[in-house]
């Protein structure tokens, strides 16, 4: 299971950049890698663990702006086509990474 975090938030004043970076570090404190600009995934044991991971993210997320989630299966994950660009060949961006018990 993969947790996707996408975000849009206001970087006009000095607060809402404070903002921004305390809510970046706080994705990747939890364990989140950007995937792209403002696109956070991370990699969960299952969906409780993913509802669990969101419920924090929305305690720390700023009052201003818009912040999305998204479960996604490691089956459709793996199923992303990519339209421009190459993918990246981190292991933490592959089902390599993925242990089943």
């Amino acid at each position: 299971m993969r947790l996707m975090i996408m975000f849009d938030l206001p970087m006009q004043t000095s607060e809402d950049r404070k903002n921004y970076r305390h809510f970046r570090k706080a994705l990747i404190s939890e364990g989140f890698f950007m995937m792209q600009f403002s696109v956070y995934v991370r990699v969960c044991s299952n969906s409780q663990n993913a509802k669990s991971i969101e419920k924090r993210i929305g305690a720390i997320t700023p009052k201003e702006g818009l912040v999305q989630s998204v479960m996604l299966t490691e089956k459709q994950y793996q199923a992303m086509h990519f339209i421009a660009g190459e993918p990246s060949k981190d292991i933490i961006n592959s089902a390599e990474r993925t242990v089943m018990i």
